[in-house]
């Protein structure tokens, strides 16, 4: 029989470039093996251990929690006992809940003293000598293993095992033996059991495994080269001479080690009894004031909320629900969390910052009354489930996102880490991933291959070719793909996408503790000052069901506040607000059956303004079907066609019985909505809201991880014991499981349609200064600069140029009060590369100047605002001099005879001179300085310079072309401005061409696409051959390209940059 075995020491790829398996993996094969446990000890990391949580819980194999810490010595010296031996190599492993907090902390204290991506741990640290964490002295619920190093000799070994015998103790710590045929194991088997007898510590077999089976040590070389910066041959002795460090069979294992050191590894595994799943979430206190409780306090919030949202009284209904919802969170002790989230959400208004809740939590009439959220989940149309938000059966933390401008969001972060200190909040991480990129660059260096080269395969892999590398990728850069070479490098680049790269920050999920949030999950240093991050991401606080508050930037809501500010001062009013704005405006709903939306909120991309026309929106929940069914999920689960031929009229509505007409009713019995979905389940085969959620949560990882095979028993069964035909409880499944992961929330689609209908409004009555706004919150949104002023000035929008002498530094509207539009001009923000301390000194400058004066020349304007040559030649190249010199030529000479280094008796001097008579640029040179100084031009188009050329190619502006019969052989021609290619769309990529007289929408079948990628992908002016297909007459016509030939043109733009949006 084979002894037992434990594998005590073992890294993922957690430990960045070192680790060449996956936890899940690790764990699989240690089941596979028989082994009676499994740590994983990254090093100084806990950021793997979760994935290997669920992997070993479904496995059902004891995990031990750990972590390797390579000590480094301590500036002031480490004692007398270290002091000659240099500071040991551990493994710390978790016995207790108080060992794992113990271990984060140190940890933390280790990640938060070196800078991003590294850590300082010292002896001194387990020695009591941390000054905030004195309680770390031996590491009490911690088990330590001494790690010797290759060749360390005994009196080293000998002071290090004593030292860790002093502070941890004989119980709680052992020596490592790990066997693994290197040149040094003879030497570990004569040293070893000597330094055990003379201290009395354990010997303990270990493995220092890096992968789980042997075949990834090829990966492995490559990624302990990539960390190095050297390329496998030349790494030498840096690599393991071979590939033992894996999971071992155990009858190898048992020829190697003693018996009493494998049976070691087993009893102390089975001493370390933590489990991550006695990790406890506790909401800080100070939210809840003296005298109240938090349950009394949230009712109060809540009942103050109720007067100010229903100051006519509240319907009997409104009421039911809030004191169901109360009671719910109260049941579930969530009220901290609900006042934690109100607390941000008021803090942000009283500072004027824009900011609303969406996604599950506009469900919620509390979270309404609280100021949470904007939607009111009574009103007409909505039927939102507080089930889809919390749910008791579910019992777990809600999850309520809080989008806040984008340009202010970082104000609030740092109110969050004042409010509760750096110590118990902070950013959730983001494991930054291999992609197929980044993985071709990584292993083609690693490989030795020709750096240019491999810039030239990675850049031909594309955002649509997904997870996988081609061979005919490396055959357009002239490689043999059959080489062995390049299969290596194909293999290891499959083998390492997906693998975590390095450690980044959450857009804004935080995650606030009562205590110390380091004991919870170890924090680290981001790359932004004054940001601390947890090693776990959001996936990972799911899973243990840890609770975060999403603050997220929204850069819409930036461009909204400004508007509304401006559109109060046009108007001369003190304020206004979103929700002064008049609702059902007809104006704005005939707009938007246009598709007239280029800027607004959600509903401007090609799909959605081709989906405008279609469905005709008149009223506000016309709005939040019109966000909700432009997405995979109805496109996929077959419902779009059946609800627009129901809404004209074409097709009957279908309802076997009145619970189908409630569920389903609001959207002309078409399923659009998760929450539909969940209501179905309850009315038509009494699911509870409980078992309705977990179809909504099964339906979001189906097509991963299966699942939805007892939901079809249960829900189209209990369908047809109630009556249902079986036919038609198999098509609602069938749609059920279109949906996929995609299923759009109603309650989300509602928080956003808000937004849909206030930036219509603005677009629709007020482009001046929707368009200012726009322009001062990028980026943002769907569209380049370049393309919001011209369809702004197709409105009636005058945009002047940028000009020293009127612009601010954001663009502004000029002229008086009144509701007329008025003039948009551009800001000093829109010249690329001009730094806004230069700019501010410029605006301060003039703003110093005596009423009605302004610069005399542009050598006064330099020593006045202090500008050094790099901003004069800025300005000068995007014409912002010209009212203090005729044109570019003229500024650039007088720039150029400046001297911007003049010492302080010089500087009060001026030049008189006359100006040097240079001939104006001519119409493409100004164009072409436009868009290099600004991204866009006021001049014309950069196709109606073109024109000429043009013509010996028969192309045929926008204009022409939207005159074009179906079927007919066009030619188009015009500047990429987007690219998409949705995963619903069955490889087919959408281009977008705009040329001076509108835009051309082109289709590319994936065969078309793949034939003709070079062009498809590099062209900046793209010329397309092929079939106009036009569906339907009049304004509502769809129209598109269908192409047959593309032609790359960009050389006649004679180096214009100007780039597209590219989404997938």
């Amino acid at each position: 029989m084979l002894p037992a075995y434990a594998e005590l020491h073992c890294r993922s790829c957690f430990s960045f470039l070192t680790g060449a398996s996956r936890p899940p993996e690790l764990v699989a094969e240690a089941q596979r093996r028989g082994y009676a446990a499994l740590a994983i000890t990254d090093e100084c990391s806990l950021s793997g251990v979760v994935h290997a949580h669920e992997a070993a819980l479904e496995a059902g194999l004891p995990l031990v929690i750990g972590a390797q810490m390579n000590l480094s010595p301590h500036p002031a010296g480490d004692g007398a006992v270290l002091a000659a031996h240099g500071p040991p190599r551990l493994v710390l492993l978790a016995q207790t809940r108080r060992g794992y907090g113990n271990l984060a902390q140190w940890i933390s204290v280790a990640r938060r003293r070196a800078p991003k991506g590294q850590y300082l741990a010292h002896a001194g640290d387990v020695e009591g000598r941390v000054p905030h964490a004195p309680f770390l002295a031996g590491l009490p619920g911690c088990f330590a293993i001494l790690l010797p190093q290759p060749g360390q000799s005994l009196e080293s070994v000998h002071a290090q095992a004593m030292w860790l015998k002093t502070w941890f103790g004989p119980d709680r710590c052992a020596i490592a033996v790990e066997l693994l045929g290197h040149p040094h194991d003879a030497q570990r088997l004569a040293v070893l059991p000597r330094v055990a007898d003379h201290t009395g510590l354990p010997l303990v077999a270990c493995g220092d495994v890096l992968m789980h089976a042997r075949a990834r040590k090829p990966l492995q070389d490559a990624l302990t080269a990539t960390r190095l910066g050297c390329t496998v041959a030349a790494a030498g002795l840096a690599l393991a001479p071979n590939a033992e460090a894996h999971l071992r069979a155990r009858q190898r294992l048992a020829r190697l080690y003693a018996p009493a050191w494998l049976a070691a590894s087993v009893a102390i595994a089975a001493n370390c009894s933590f489990s991550l799943a006695e990790l406890r979430y506790e909401y800080p206190d100070e939210i809840v004031p003296a005298g109240h409780t938090p349950t009394s306090w949230l009712r109060a919030l809540t009942e103050v909320g109720v007067r100010q949202r229903y100051p006519d009284g509240e319907r009997s209904s409104v009421r039911q629900t809030i004191e169901h919802e109360l009671a719910l969170i109260a049941q579930l002790k969530f009220e901290p969390y609900f006042l934690t989230v109100a607390d941000i959400v008021q803090w942000a208004r009283s500072q004027g910052i824009l900011c609303q809740g969406r996604g599950s939590a506009a469900n919620s009439v509390v979270c309404f009354c609280l100021g949470v959220t904007e939607v009111d989940p009574t009103a007409k149309h909505m039927t939102l489930l507080f089930g889809r938000f919390i749910s008791a059966e579910r019992n777990e933390p809600p999850d309520i996102d809080i989008d806040f401008e984008h340009q202010r969001r970082e104000e609030v972060i740092q109110y969050i880490y004042r409010k509760y200190g750096r110590h118990r909040a902070a950013l959730t991480g983001v494991m930054i991933s291999y992609r197929p990129r980044s993985a071709l660059r990584d292993m083609g260096r690693a490989l030795g291959i020709d750096l240019d080269r491999i810039n030239a395969v990675s850049k031909g892999q594309q955002w649509w070719d997904g997870r996988g590398i081609a061979p005919e990728r490396l055959a357009e850069q002239g490689f043999d793909p059959a080489s062995p070479v390049c299969r290596q490098w194909l293999e290891l680049t499959r083998q390492l996408i997906g693998f975590p790269r390095h450690l980044s920050q959450h857009p804004g999920g935080f995650v606030i503790a009562r205590d110390d949030i380091s004991r919870l999950v170890p924090v680290e240093n981001a790359a932004m000052d004054d940001r601390t991050v947890i090693q776990w991401d959001k996936d990972d606080l799911d899973a243990l069901g840890l609770i975060k508050v999403d603050i997220l930037a929204l850069g819409m809501l930036s461009a909204i506040r400004r508007a509304l500010a401006m559109v109060a001062a046009k108007l001369g009013l003190a304020s206004l607000q979103m929700h002064q704005l008049p609702q059902g405006d007809t104006a704005v709903y005939d707009m938007l059956c246009r598709a007239d939306s280029i800027g607004t909120f959600q509903v401007e991309s090609r799909a959605q303004m081709s989906m405008l026309p279609r469905l005709k929106p008149r009223e506000f929940y016309d709005l939040v079907i019109e966000v909700a069914i432009v997405r995979p999920g109805p496109i996929q689960g077959g419902m779009v066609h059946p609800y627009l031929r129901r809404r004209s009229g074409e097709e009957p509505e279908d309802y076997p019985n009145d619970a189908m007409r409630q569920a389903l009713g609001r959207t002309k019995g078409v399923p659009i909505f998760q929450e539909q979905v969940m209501q179905l389940a309850i009315l038509a085969a009494d699911f509870t809201p409980g078992e309705a959620d977990a179809l909504r949560r099964a339906m979001a990882a189906w097509k991963r991880k299966g699942g939805l095979g007892p939901f079809h028993e249960r829900l189209v069964g209990r369908m047809v014991a109630k009556g249902y035909e079986p036919a038609y409880a198999e098509r609602i499944f069938k749609q059920i499981e279109g949906f996929g992961e995609y299923g759009f929330p109603e309650s989300h689609a509602a928080s956003f349609a808000l937004l849909v209908y206030v930036s219509a409004w603005l677009k629709c009555h007020h482009p001046d200064a929707f368009l200012a706004a726009l322009l001062n919150s990028q980026p943002m949104g769907f569209y380049a600069p370049a393309q919001l002023v011209r369809d702004a000035r197709a409105h009636g929008v005058q945009v002047l140029p940028v000009d020293v002498l009127h612009s601010d530094w954001d663009s502004i509207l000029e002229g008086g009060q009144g509701g007329g539009l008025r003039p948009v001009r551009l800001g000093l923000n829109r010249l690329i590369g001009l730094a806004e301390d230069d700019a501010r000194r410029l605006l301060a400058a003039r703003a110093a100047l005596p009423p009605g004066e302004n610069f005399a020349s542009i050598e006064d304007l330099a020593r006045s605002a202090a500008l050094d040559a790099h901003a004069l030649q800025l300005l000068a190249q995007a014409d912002a001099l010209r009212s203090l010199a005729d044109h570019r030529h003229q500024a650039a000479w007088a720039v150029r005879g400046i001297d911007t280094r003049a010492t302080p008796l010089l500087r009060a001097t001026r030049t008189h001179e006359p100006p040097a008579p240079l001939r104006a640029p001519g119409a493409g040179q100004a164009l072409l300085a436009d868009y290099r100084s600004t991204g866009l031009s006021l001049t014309c188009h950069p196709l109606a310079l073109l024109r000429a050329e043009l013509a010996a190619f028969q192309v045929q502006p926008a204009a022409v072309l939207a005159l074009s019969r179906h079927g007919q052989l066009v030619r188009a021609s015009g500047l990429v401005t987007h690219r998409q290619r949705p995963e619903t769309a069955k490889g087919v990529v959408f281009v977008t061409l705009e040329d001076d007289t509108g835009a051309v929408n082109v289709i590319v079948w994936p065969a078309v696409a793949e034939a003709q990628r070079t062009p498809l992908l590099a062209a900046t002016l793209l010329t397309v051959y092929g079939v106009w297909q036009r569906g339907g007459d009049g304004p509502d016509a769809v129209q598109h390209l269908i192409a047959r030939r593309l032609v790359d043109h960009s050389g006649l733009l004679q180096g214009l940059v100007s780039k597209s949006r590219d989404f997938h």
